[in-house]
């Protein structure tokens, strides 16, 4: 059966809620075990299964659905100070992407995010450095808004926070707790933001809450293999994600 008629009308496809379901659950199961990327791990299929202008809204709606069950996981290790820094101004930045999402052209930006994070394999002597610069906690106030702003337009930056977050001294559960406490409430000014203006459909609401019960399961799945990982270990997938992530990124923009 190709075709799925919901009760309320809106048709979706079998195959490609399949595609949806399998790609967030093994997406998240890599981002769980390295620090993040979930979301841009899905901008290639979900854009080819939808087209690159649903992407966004997609992918943001799926990751959002996810992160409650990461958060129970993981709510004991969340640095909630740097929250308070991070949050405020990433909620404006999100808002006003929404206000903005079809008049701009975010390719070029992912173009330097990408070549940022490939070199993240160098600054850090491929994961044998814990650190490379220090990092205060009013610094997350302008790199809120900014990631904030272009991940609603693009629908993912990566793990572009990540190296930020290991120089203001998180590892591990910590990084990934705190990460996901600010995405959270972010997602719901990203959310809100598309709903407002109309950029999520009934059909891209359905699709978005297929993704996200994917993304849930490899949350779960992911804990219990960072659980048996070593400090090292986990610093050394983190930094190879951020270079595969950059790499995807700037081969998307050629």
């Amino acid at each position: 059966m190709a075709e799925i008629l919901l009760y309320f009308g809106t048709e979706i496809s079998f195959w490609i809620a399949i595609m949806l379901f399998f790609a967030g659950l093994l997406a998240f199961v890599i981002s769980t075990i390295s620090g993040g990327g979930g979301a841009l791990l899905l901008i290639p299929i979900v854009s080819w299964c939808l087209g690159a202008t649903a992407a966004p809204p997609v992918i943001n709606l799926g990751t959002f659905i996810g992160r409650p069950v990461r958060l129970y996981l993981f709510w004991q290790n969340i640095h909630w100070r740097l929250v308070g820094y991070y949050v405020p101004s990433a909620l404006l930045g999100a808002l006003l992407a929404g206000l903005l999402f079809s008049r701009l052209n975010a390719n070029w930006i992912q173009l330097m995010v990408g070549i940022f994070l490939v070199s993240t394999v160098f600054q850090y002597r491929f994961g044998k450095v814990d650190k490379t610069f220090d990092m205060p906690l009013k610094g997350f106030i302008p790199l809120g808004f900014i990631v904030a702003f272009v991940s609603t337009l693009v629908g993912g930056l990566g793990p572009i926070m990540n190296p930020f977050y290991m120089n203001s001294g998180l590892q591990k559960e910590d990084l990934i707790a705190t990460k996901t406490a600010n995405a959270f409430f972010v997602g719901i000014a990203q959310l809100g933001s598309y709903t407002f203006f109309g950029i999520l459909s009934p059909t891209l609401w359905i699709y978005g809450l297929i993704l996200g019960v994917g993304a849930t399961i490899g949350n779960i799945i992911g804990k219990q293999f960072l659980s048996r990982m070593n400090m090292r270990q986990f610093r050394f997938a983190l930094i190879m994600l951020m270079v595969i992530s950059g790499l995807v990124m700037i081969i998307n923009h050629w």
